[in-house]
């Protein structure tokens, strides 16, 4: 039976300073608990209705349709909900503000360093979910976030993942510091850029994506060394004026990939 202090610590965990506060994140769904658990996040408590075949050691919790309706964030809750340990800063596959001093190591070396995404002030929760779900299918391991990108911890980008968030490496640090510290490649997309099915692209380097609204800040785009561009197709004036962040960044790894 659900308490009223799981319930009340459930749903705190919808704001950041709580979660932090606690140090607990919320997932949702058979997939993203399953993908979490088998790849070592530590589950803090499990609430599973009757006969979802779910099956978890530790604490876990029998509940109601009814009762899971009311802990979940889901428009329709999927059977399972659990909450899961933020892991400390420094350890895998999160890392929070990391300072200067961490950033050579954290960049490591030039020799046979892979393709990564830094995502510069991404707003959205949901375009945040899908930008990590995409570095997974495109075989990225590591995304760099601005501190002021959304929380990787949000149960709307927790469930956008669709359990990629097991796979990918986060780290929230400082962009500018970063990236002036990084000897290789560094690709934006910007407006002034050069149409991307045109240019040589490199299989290491680092893909920077900027807000939703406003593109690459002021800051960054002084360190982009190369320029790209995806063009529009359409010259008809009516046609939209840009394309979704996450679907921009799906398009630029595919491309990467592609080559």
């Amino acid at each position: 039976m659900l308490t009223k202090n799981q319930l009340k610590l459930v749903r705190s965990l919808e704001l950041k300073k709580n979660r932090k506060k606690e140090g607990l994140f919320v997932a949702e769904g058979p997939k993203v608990v399953g993908d979490l658990l088998r790849a070592g996040f530590v589950p803090h408590s499990i609430f599973m209705v009757q006969g979802s075949g779910f099956k978890v050691q530790g604490s876990s919790f029998l509940v109601t349709d009814d009762e899971l309706r009311k802990l979940s964030f889901l428009q329709h809750p999927q059977e399972v909900l659990a909450l899961f340990e933020i892991p400390s800063p420094g350890s895998l596959p999160f890392r929070e503000g990391l300072g200067v001093g961490s950033l050579p190591s954290l960049l490591g070396g030039v020799g046979g360093r892979p393709l990564s995404i830094a995502l510069d002030g991404i707003q959205d929760p949901g375009n945040l979910g899908t930008i990590i779900r995409i570095a997974d299918w495109f075989g990225i391991s590591t995304i760099y976030c601005s501190e002021d990108t959304a929380d990787a911890y949000n149960p709307k980008v927790v469930q956008a993942t669709m359990g990629s968030l097991a796979h990918i490496n986060i780290v929230y640090c400082d962009l500018v510091a970063l990236l002036q510290q990084y000897d290789g490649p560094i690709y934006g997309t910007l407006l002034d850029g050069n149409d991307i099915y045109q240019q040589e692209l490199s299989q290491e380097g680092i893909i920077v994506m900027g807000n939703e609204g406003n593109g690459i800040s002021q800051r960054v785009r002084p360190l982009i060394t190369h320029k790209l561009l995806i063009p529009n197709f359409n010259k008809n004036s009516e046609t939209a004026e840009s394309l979704n962040v996450a679907i921009a960044t799906a398009i630029t790894c595919s491309e990467f990939r592609r080559r």
